[in-house]
């Protein structure tokens, strides 16, 4: 299989149905952004050491896949849309590890500044990606059916990824950067 296929070459990309749209297409700045969110999770699967929570993210990981895939299918093609992408026990799931997890950090009485050590701070990253994601999702959804479990995960997955950020710097020793309002000279 060859990876370039010159298609793409006029500024257009196929969707799972055959039809092309423009490559800024809502539609693809979606999933677009869904892919990219998987890469960052790629890169904090690298830099934490957590055995369950890199088990963790590889299903989110599968789980944005399917996603992307969901966002990529034309509406007219019914039988990869009635495939249900997110179901309600995927979202409980990081609800159950952010319990968990939160069972194990210092209350959070202050906003925390992204960093600490390098896997919080690309889960921060992470998180961002994964907002911004959730905002173009919300968005699509004015304009075609979206599943609304899929917005709903996608938030969750945002919360997720900074309760993982504190629970990687509590592992790796790295203390919280908390936010001071006070910026003066």
């Amino acid at each position: 299989m060859k990876i370039y296929t010159r298609t793409g070459d006029t500024g257009t990309t196929g969707l799972i149905g055959g039809s092309r749209v423009k490559k800024f297409d809502l539609r693809l700045e979606a999933y677009g952004t869904v892919d990219e969110l998987n890469s960052f999770l790629g890169v904090v699967r690298s830099l934490q050491t957590d055995g369950h929570a890199d088990e963790m993210l590889e299903k989110i990981q599968n789980k944005l896949f399917v996603i992307g895939a969901h966002l990529a299918t034309e509406d007219s093609i019914t039988l990869i849309k009635k495939h249900i992408p997110v179901v309600e026990a995927d979202i409980l799931l990081l609800e159950n590890e952010m319990d968990e997890m939160n069972e194990q950090l210092p209350e959070l009485r202050n906003f925390i500044l992204p960093g600490g050590c390098q896997a919080a701070s690309f889960c921060h990253v992470a998180r961002t990606v994964c907002r911004r994601a959730e905002r173009l999702i919300v968005g699509l959804a004015e304009k075609v059916e979206v599943d609304p479990n899929l917005i709903v995960y996608m938030n969750r997955l945002s919360d997720y990824l900074f309760v993982l950020s504190r629970k990687v710097s509590m592992d790796q020793k790295a203390a919280e950067i908390l936010w001071s309002p006070d910026v003066s000279e």
